[in-house]
């Protein structure tokens, strides 16, 4: 029995689904599964009853793992004990925003703060929270929780968000887009589970727009490119647009802050955990690395790098 293993059965036994759990882990689904097998094979007994529609965790398996999630819990905690002397930061961070804001901060972070490393995991948001909470994160950076009982936060930057259509959209031709331009209009959207979703679906019903869920278990990088064919609009975050939208010819952006407001990013830590130094000046070099546009309402709000803890 490993560590790994108890942590594999842990997100199936939370995602009854054993490619998502494979996600949530950062490993393969063949991989997952093989050494659920093992640990079977170790304990012998069965934990898992699997079908080809569902996964079922047996009456024997629900009680193993809870004990493995207070493993995982005490494990965690050790991290939190050794954080000063060892300062790795385990971060957890969503997916929209991850894979470009990471290239901004990790070689600013090793050049000021050599000693101080950094291990990254992108998960849905309702992931990273539970994550935070029973100890798998040190940290998180989501959009500003709806909850946050026990959480220090500091506000990073308030990100705009862009509406993003084809070059050859009926919408392309204008100057600028106000919320009657997108009655009836096509709306790609990601799934539920990502921040974005509940954001386009309450733009979508003010604007009379129709959601489409087509791609809604890709990616936004698919997402922009079915709008690039014209197979709908969207609405994406502004880091994605300033590093890689921008560069299309073939799409057109407007900024509607006028008609959605800019979404707070924030990083979020548990109040009692070892090493806050070492958070709060990851918050700052973050802070510094995101475009200056996007910092000037944040510095506004942010007081010495932190907000009131709500």
């Amino acid at each position: 029995m490993t560590l790994r293993q108890l942590e594999y059965l842990v997100a199936l036994a939370d995602t009854l689904h054993f490619h998502r759990a494979a996600q949530r882990v950062h490993a393969t689904q063949p991989t997952v599964s093989n050494q659920l097998q093992a640990l079977e094979r170790s304990l012998g007994v069965h934990l898992i009853e699997r079908t080809h529609s569902k996964v079922t965790m047996t009456r024997i398996g629900l009680e193993v793992a809870e004990i493995a999630r207070c493993v995982m819990r005490e494990v965690h905690r050790i991290n939190d004990l050794t954080i000063k002397k060892r300062p790795i930061v385990h971060l957890g961070i969503i997916r929209t925003i991850g894979p470009w804001l990471l290239p901004r901060i990790i070689p600013k972070l090793k050049t000021r703060h050599p000693h101080l490393m950094l291990s990254v995991r992108e998960e849905l948001h309702d992931e990273l929270y539970c994550g935070l909470t029973d100890g798998f994160h040190d940290a998180i950076i989501t959009p500003v929780p709806a909850k946050s009982q026990g959480l220090q936060r500091t506000l990073i930057f308030e990100e705009p968000l862009y509406l993003v259509v084809s070059i050859y959209h009926k919408l392309g031709t204008l100057n600028t887009i106000e919320l009657q331009d997108l009655y009836d209009v096509d709306l790609l959207a990601l799934g539920e589970g990502y921040e974005l979703h509940d954001t386009v679906m309450s733009f979508a019903s003010k604007a009379g727009a129709k959601v489409q869920f087509d791609y809604a278990e890709t990616s936004i990088d698919t997402l922009s490119a079915m709008v690039a064919t014209n197979a709908g609009a969207s609405i994406l975050p502004g880091l994605y647009v300033h590093d890689v939208i921008r560069h299309d010819s073939r799409l057109r952006t407007f900024e509607i802050s006028h008609l959605c407001p800019p979404r707070p990013i924030t990083m979020s830590w548990r109040k009692e955990i070892a090493g806050q130094e070492h958070l709060e000046r990851l918050a700052t070099l973050i802070r510094a690395a995101i475009p200056s546009d996007f910092r000037t309402q944040a510095s506004a709000v942010a007081i010495n790098g932190s907000l009131p803890v709500r």
